[in-house]
């Protein structure tokens, strides 16, 4: 299958849990010993971004805006012209939504190269509530023209997304959270831009399961869970929200019955989104989203706040069913 990898068949590694957010902090020291043109922007959360680390490493390289980060970005933007390669962090919620017209204005309309990497985004902040659980992130990101956009799934791909944003030329906008996420990718895996892969494939080629972020550690849960009832599901892996990786989804929507996505964003805009737009049109199918609803977070345990609002291996399985 052209486009498509196959890597960590059974998903899980261990039950390991990690930090994506201090996988992030770890690899922006790394590049910073590797290359002198990387800097650091933060809006007064560095702590919490992890991007402390770069600032205790390379005090020098690192700038502390304050809460401005509509300014933040726009300073980054303009340091990028001078051949640096700026990172921008701060929480999802005031990186995409605050500062959105400047990440727009002066981050895409000019192409700059400037990596967002936003952290606590989706239900997963937990006791942080509503207002800081940012959902629409992913929508709003893929819509600013040439934004490459990321959400990867767990520690060992952070830090290869995050080495990817910095190899890659223009705005990358990469979502991290909060929580630590399960492991699912082996040592050997190897992470690419617009590049989706195949983390448990399916005889049976009955149902399509499509993740991002913690979306796919709960496909690969629900796969078992079907195959319990004789259902065979193949798990697909999209960690590039944008470009996506069209070629892989029509090869496999192709070889099965329905498409099932799940995420922890509005089911509407983000993964979702993309799947139902480019299958609508290449190939009409039985989908289910599983995502937010049209709604607010509120303040709760991450565990209960995903059984709340349905983002769980029995909705991804019972969504499967029904689209069967």
């Amino acid at each position: 299958m052209a486009g498509a990898e196959t890597a960590g068949v059974g998903g899980k590694v261990g039950g390991v849990m990690d930090s994506l957010r201090d996988a992030y902090g770890d690899t922006l020291v790394e590049l910073g010993n590797e290359g002198a043109n990387l800097v650091v922007f933060d809006a007064d959360l560095a702590g919490s971004t992890r991007t402390s680390k770069f600032a205790k490493a390379f005090p020098e390289r690192f700038f502390n805006m304050g809460a401005a980060e509509q300014g933040m970005v726009a300073a980054a933007a303009g340091a990028s012209t001078t051949g640096v390669v700026p990172f921008v962090s701060t929480f999802a919620m005031f990186a995409t939504g605050r500062a959105y017209e400047f990440v727009r204005q002066a981050v895409g309309v000019g192409h700059q190269n400037v990596k967002i990497v936003a952290t606590h985004a989706g239900l997963t902040v937990g006791e942080d509530g509503g207002t800081h659980q940012c959902l629409e992130d992913l929508a709003l990101m893929r819509m600013i023209p040439g934004m490459t956009v990321i959400s990867p799934a767990d520690a060992l791909e952070t830090r290869q997304a995050i080495r990817a944003a910095y190899a890659h030329q223009g705005p990358v906008y990469v979502r991290l959270t909060r929580d630590k996420f399960p492991r699912i990718h082996a040592e050997d895996y190897r992470f690419q831009i617009g590049k989706a892969v195949v983390m448990r494939p399916s005889a049976g080629k009955d149902v399509l399961l499509v993740g991002c972020g913690l979306g796919t550690s709960i496909c690969l849960d629900a796969a078992d869970l079907l195959a319990a009832e004789g259902i065979g599901a193949t798990v697909l892996h999209s960690p590039t929200i944008k470009p996506f990786d069209r070629e892989t989804l029509l090869a496999l929507a192709k070889t099965h019955k329905a498409v099932v996505t799940c995420e922890e964003h509005q089911s509407h805009g983000g993964l979702g989104g993309v799947v139902a737009e480019f299958l609508s049109e290449a190939h009409p199918m039985p989908l289910r989203r599983v995502g937010v609803h049209d709604q607010f977070g509120q303040s709760g345990k991450p565990e209960k706040l995903l059984e709340a609002y349905g983002i769980t291996p029995q909705a991804v399985a019972a969504a499967a069913k029904g689209a069967l």
